[in-house]
């Protein structure tokens, strides 16, 4: 195979695991011809680069104003820059792989896949469950009909973060960036657990690089920390297909529980549970209560499955896996959840908890009612969890812009 040339945008942070797994790939498969960063100091892979002379820029922009080339642009930038950043990069004629999520707004989304097209170069988008083998898998057997018809399905995760988290730079927990005044709309919702929203669409998609499209949305939310967006939320989609989907997350819970997901057909029902420690749990295909089929956990394969591709894909024949029609009905769903809950809120002093770790904020109970809300497809408010406030139902039919208002003035 051909050496492919990369640039490799934001090399701080996820980015950095990005450096580390090119750096993995067989010798002489890429090689690096620049990378952007507005802050290269605070990232361990900058001085290495410097070591190798490769030429580090401040904006994808000036990188291609240098006269720098690329056959694959790999984009680990904040959420606002996702869309703008690929834009560029199909613009000089180079294949895109973008980190997860697509973009803040639906008519990003929009224009990505319109810029896509004109350039005929291909873009992927970093859900890494999308790349493994089990997903992949049960996605196959869900098209095939091997379930019967798909009835509902529900995801949880909660992943406590702390304070520090939330002030490591200048849009965490932010719903427009200040600077340029993008749309961010930084949640669990739309950030480290947007896989897991995103997992449920992927999965009932018609074809192998599309998702179920979410027809409205119904959510609630609220936060324990100082920020403009929320940290904790729950919601509820259905499909074009009427297929009702439920979502639970949290950055405000006291222990760290899930990714959990369960999916209900009309003869089967398939489950998946992080393990607990260093174990790893399976898919499990069940009907009437006894076990029939596994397939593998979605955490072990490679989390890097989906550079490897987007590295072949450079020069050869290689099918998209989860491109931005595949990702569009995570960015749909999470305007979505917005509009539907408007004003945030702050939960009471009562129940807001910061324990012997002073740079972390819990919800007392939030694991408990959103467990049983998971088990009996429900909302917080429809089981009186005393924070839940309900939202209004949101139509996503022919919904094109975020926010609506902002499309109608």
């Amino acid at each position: 195979m051909a050496q492919v040339s990369v640039v490799m945008v934001g090399i701080g942070g996820y980015g950095a695991e990005y450096v580390s797994a090119l750096d993995r790939l067989p010798s002489g498969t890429v090689r690096l011809t620049g990378a952007v960063d507005p802050y290269p100091h605070r990232s361990r892979a900058a001085q290495e680069f410097s070591k190798r002379d490769v030429p580090m820029f401040s904006a994808l922009e000036e990188l291609f104003d240098a006269g720098c080339t690329a056959d694959l642009v790999v984009i680990a930038s904040p959420i606002h820059y996702h869309v703008p950043q690929s834009i560029v990069a199909l613009g000089h004629n180079c294949d895109v792989l973008c980190d997860k999520p697509l973009g803040g707004a639906i008519q990003e989304a929009t224009a990505l896949i319109r810029a896509r097209d004109a350039s005929e170069r291909s873009v992927r988008i970093g859900y890494q469950w999308s790349y493994s083998e089990g997903i992949q898998a049960l996605k196959r057997d869900i098209q095939a009909g091997r379930f019967g018809v798909p009835l509902r399905m529900k995801t949880a995760c909660f992943w406590p973060r702390t304070v520090s988290y939330y002030q490591r730079n200048d849009w965490a927990g932010r719903l427009r960036d200040r600077s340029t005044g993008r749309w961010v709309l930084d949640s669990p919702l739309n950030n480290a657990l947007a896989h897991f929203l995103h997992n449920l669409f992927f999965l009932l998609g018609p074809t192998v690089g599309t998702s179920a499209t979410p027809m409205e949305v119904t959510a609630e939310a609220c936060r324990a920390n100082g920020i403009e967006s929320f940290d904790t939320v729950a919601c509820r989609a259905r499909t074009s297909e009427g297929v009702e989907m439920l979502f639970y997350g949290s950055h405000a819970s006291r222990d760290s529980q899930g990714p959990k997901f369960e999916l209900e057909f009309e003869e089967a029902r398939v489950s998946y549970a992080a393990p607990v420690g260093n174990g790893v749990n399976e898919i499990i295909i069940d009907v009437n209560g006894r076990r029939v089929g596994i397939y593998p956990s979605p955490d072990v394969d490679d989390q890097f499955a989906k550079l490897k591709e987007a590295v072949r894909a450079v020069t050869r024949d290689e099918p998209v896996t989860c491109g931005p029609e595949a990702a569009v009905a995570q960015t749909l769903c999470a305007n979505g959840v917005h509009e539907s809950v408007p004003e945030i809120l702050t939960v009471s002093t009562a129940i807001r908890r910061r324990g012997v770790d002073p740079d972390r904020y819990w919800i007392e109970g939030l694991e408990t009612g959103l467990w049983r809300c998971y088990e009996r497809y429900v909302l917080p408010s429809e089981l009186g969890l005393s924070w839940a406030v309900s939202g209004r139902t949101v139509d996503l039919t022919n919904y094109d812009h975020f926010p609506a208002t902002e499309n109608s003035a």
